[in-house]
């Protein structure tokens, strides 16, 4: 070994000067890498949910065809309507007995309702019972109702017995007590050349011979009525039965979702509601104006359901979801934009749908000429949810639900 390479071997590393600046410049150069990281996993991130998103939205098709519809301004909610909590003071009755009570009945102090499960029960010295049965089981979900049945309107008749319109299977006449049930109309048989896929509700004059009732369309069953309201379809129907001539007539087509109907107390006229557009429509019977149609009710706060008689002389109408204003109403929002209509149905189910429904119960009493008298509300539904029909009986109004597992009664004396 030389000098020299001896030299540079025992030459000392010099030490390297640490200074505030160096450490800057290495924490921005860490800061600068962290950040170009997470921006491209955040990107990665995003491009791998949006095409696939985007890829569905595009290729994956939607059950519905919705057309764009429009409505007024929501009435404001004062006066007759000022918002309350006189819901919240109704009992539930029956609760986890039942399921989906649609529509109430009495024949003197015996109840009648229908529920889910496809059953007509009897309600005696706060005993329920299954009086019939209009279809068969199994009845565990949605996919079942066209097999199972589900009866919806139901009214007592001047000979005391029970008529009821089911969904799936038409109009019947049932014995109160042995529960024999008799067909009157089949949903088998088409009217005037028309399927009906969705029979509703029903109402009939004093003496029983013409019984009045809507179809709510003939392409949607009430399995879909999601679908209907979205849709805005307007292929529902309203009918009319002789019992002595065994006839069905055609009223009224060309209504959005008809559902309950109610006959005025002079039998001159039927009240529809039209629930896609949130109005009631008037139908004359009789009279100078026999044939002929109006609006008795239109641009309500709410989407009604079934209607039914006051002791006032007026009319009471049930409403399970409404049109806030002030606030915000998703209904009216979706109504004029289609496109996301089709983007909803598209990547959601119905149920999921559903479940972005504000649960506010509202129920209206209208007088004989439309204009609103009272309303209770349950806002959340706390108390009374699903609310698909109020029927009077002894001073207290009974509240029929489409998907509650119960029923409420309010004292009427009490609010």
């Amino acid at each position: 070994m030389n000098e020299a390479e001896g030299l540079r071997q025992r030459r000392h590393i010099r030490p390297q000067v640490i200074t505030e600046d160096n450490t800057a410049q290495e924490t921005k150069d860490g800061s600068t890498y962290s950040s170009k990281v997470f921006r491209v996993t955040l990107m990665t991130l995003a491009v791998s949910l949006i095409i696939p998103l985007l890829g569905a939205i595009v290729l994956l098709d939607c059950p519905i065809d919705p057309q764009p519809i429009s409505f007024k301004e929501p009435p404001v909610l004062t006066d007759a309507l000022e918002p309350n909590f006189k819901l919240r003071q109704a009992e539930r009755l029956f609760e986890n007995e039942l399921v989906g009570p649609e529509s109430i009945a009495n024949i003197g102090d015996v109840l009648f309702t229908g529920t889910a499960d496809g059953k007509i029960l009897k309600i005696e010295d706060g005993e329920v019972q299954i009086l019939a049965r209009l279809g068969n089981g199994p009845c565990r979900t949605r996919e079942d109702e066209p097999t199972c049945g589900r009866p919806l309107g139901l009214r007592a008749g001047p000979n005391q017995t029970l008529f009821v319109a089911d969904a799936y299977y038409g109009l019947f006449e049932i014995n109160p007590v042995s529960g024999q049930v008799k067909t009157l109309v089949s949903t088998e048989t088409p009217i005037e050349g028309q399927k009906m896929s969705f029979v509703n509700d029903l109402t009939l004059t004093h003496d029983g011979r013409k019984i009045y009732f809507t179809d709510s369309s003939s392409k949607w069953q009430r399995r879909d009525y999601s679908f209907l309201i979205m849709e805005g379809t307007d292929d529902g129907r309203l009918l009319e039965y002789d019992t002595v001539t065994k006839e069905v007539k055609v009223l009224m087509v060309g209504l959005r979702f008809p559902n309950g109907v109610q006959l005025s107390p002079a039998e001159d006229f039927l009240l529809v509601a039209e629930t896609t557009l949130a109005r009631i429509r008037r139908y004359y019977v009789s009279g100078l104006m026999k044939g002929g149609a109006d609006m008795f009710v239109e641009n309500m706060p709410g989407f009604p359901d079934n209607i039914r008689l006051s002791s006032s002389g007026g009319y009471w109408v049930a409403m399970s979801a409404i049109r806030p204003n002030p606030g915000f109403s998703m209904m009216d929002f979706l109504s004029e934009r289609p496109w996301i209509k089709r983007i909803i149905f598209k990547l959601l189910s119905q149920e999921t749908v559903i479940k972005f429904v504000p649960r506010y119960s509202l129920v209206v009493e209208l007088g004989d000429t439309g204009s609103y008298k009272r309303s209770f509300h349950d806002p959340n539904g706390m108390v009374a949810t699903f609310i698909s029909e109020a029927h009077e009986h002894n001073g207290h109004l009974y509240l029929g639900s489409f998907r509650s597992p119960f029923i409420c009664r309010l004292n009427l004396e009490s609010v």
